[in-house]
């Protein structure tokens, strides 16, 4: 298309003078939320039987999920009242302070709590560079800037798994917690200075009296993720009691849920609330089985942690490779139909990962499943923020971004967590791990094909986005 920017003109614009400590500070940030995350689901089998807790594996996961809901809500209202700077500080402190709580856990329990504080803390992160992008990148810029975060996620992909399983199986899992904290200091150093913009917040603030009480959407995201909360332990309880528990989960967090995302997104209403919806599934599909790649390659197949690091690393790779190629293709292909790709490869990849239960299938097979999964999450992830972007009003822009981010933790939150209640049955019960994980597994490719079957109600959103 004429006027779309060269690749290389493009990564200029996001390194030019102007921008340059922002796009440093935002990529440094997500670098930390990426190593994290990938050493955590690592680690996570050797914890889990040293705190003699499996049965509240997929807690650790959901907790987090849950935290992170309510602070993506929070960080949301904030930025659109004004500066960046005070969701992000606050956001940084309390992932330090979950950090500590996580490494210095005596059990599965106190575990999961601070996992829950790191994941409040953890929410404003996306919000805040969402937002930072809407603010202050310009649109043919801006998948330039998804796909660089996309590989901020490389070095962590490539490191972090393997570094953590080197430290889990040779020193102490609880390291891994523990030796982020100096890197949580160095992000909010050299951060927190770019993210100041006082002309863009001298206007929003002018609008900041017309948008409603910060209470007013905190409330419902608690409400929300007090629900989803209910909701999964319904399904990890085994007795009447359950029953209670998920209906009462379901009238708690269901009207709130509709506050906070656009009318129609429920019922994948077309448009902006399908692509919204697709956040949710694709990440309730991606992640559902992410989180027990490696329980099944460390309890099914006899790997290590190191080893089953590598797979997730596999997916780092890809993910970011797609991310960068639908950079590539938005002028010709368009959001729709990047998002239908991606959602492609992550059904078949799961499907994939899921074939490894079987001893006579090769690990690697596995390894390459989940490469393409990823693949497909990198093609897809960018095409829906960036339609979010483009239609958010001027001083909305956390809101929408915060709605999309509400159902991208959501499905992550529901995909671990209901694949974790099926992991306690199975124990409960005494059943085989290759025979509970294939229901998990299944549960994650029937989400991603759902999402994929609805693909064709987005399109009026996605011709919203023109060729850049």
């Amino acid at each position: 298309m004429a006027g779309a920017p060269t690749g290389r003109a493009a990564a200029a614009g996001v390194w030019a003078p102007e921008r340059r400590a922002l796009t440093f500070g935002l990529l440094l940030t997500v670098t930390l939320v990426a190593f994290e995350s990938l050493s955590v689901a690592t680690i996570m089998p050797l914890v889990g039987r040293e705190l003699d807790g499996l049965t509240l594996y997929g807690w650790v996961f959901s907790a987090f999920f849950l935290g992170d809901l309510i602070g993506i809500v929070a960080a949301g209202s904030q930025a659109d009242r004004g500066s960046l700077v005070r969701p992000f500080l606050l956001g940084l402190g309390l992932f330090a302070v979950g950090l500590v709580i996580d490494g210095l856990a005596p059990s599965m329990a106190v575990l999961v709590l601070g996992r829950s504080i790191q994941g409040f803390g953890a929410g404003a992160v996306p919000t805040v560079a969402y937002v930072a992008i809407g603010r202050r990148y310009p649109d043919a810029i801006r998948p330039v800037m998804f796909a660089s975060l996309s590989s901020a996620w490389v070095v962590p992909g490539l490191a972090g798994p393997a570094v953590a399983g080197l430290v889990a199986d040779h020193a102490t899992w609880r390291y891994v917690f523990l030796g982020l904290l100096p890197l949580v200091g160095v992000a909010m150093a050299l951060t927190t200075p770019a993210l100041r913009d006082p002309g863009s917040v001298t206007s929003i603030r002018a609008r900041a009296d017309a948008l409603e009480p910060l209470w007013r959407r905190l409330v419902p995201a608690i409400r929300v993720a007090a629900g989803a909360a209910l909701v999964l332990g319904a399904l990890t309880a085994r007795d009447l009691l359950s029953v209670g528990l998920g209906l009462g989960g379901l009238a708690i967090g269901l009207p709130a849920l509709r506050r906070l995302v656009p009318p129609g997104t429920l019922r994948a209403a077309r448009g902006l609330p399908t692509v919204i919806l697709l956040r949710g599934v694709a990440t309730f599909g991606f992640f559902g089985a992410e989180a027990f790649l490696p329980l099944t390659l460390v309890s099914v197949r006899g790997a290590s942690a190191t080893e089953a690091g590598l797979a997730l690393t596999a997916a780092t790779l890809t993910w970011t490779a797609g991310s960068w190629i639908q950079a590539r293709l938005m002028p010709s292909w368009g959001a729709a139909r990047l998002i239908r790709a991606g959602l492609v490869g992550v059904t078949l990849g799961v499907m994939g990962v899921a074939t490894v239960l079987a001893s006579a299938v090769p690990v690697e097979v596995g390894v390459a499943a989940w490469g393409l999964a990823g693949f497909g999450m990198g093609l897809a992830y960018s095409p829906i923020s960036l339609t979010v972007i483009r239609d958010a009003a001027v001083g909305e822009e956390g809101s929408a971004t915060s709605a999309m981010q509400l159902c991208d933790v959501l499905g992550t939150a529901l995909g671990t967590g209901l694949g974790g209640a099926i992991v306690a049955a199975g124990i409960a019960l005494a059943i085989e791990p290759q025979q509970y994980l294939a229901v998990a597994f299944t549960i994650s490719v029937a989400a991603a094909a759902f999402g994929l079957a609805l693909t064709p109600r987005m399109q009026r959103a996605a011709t919203a986005l023109p060729a850049a």
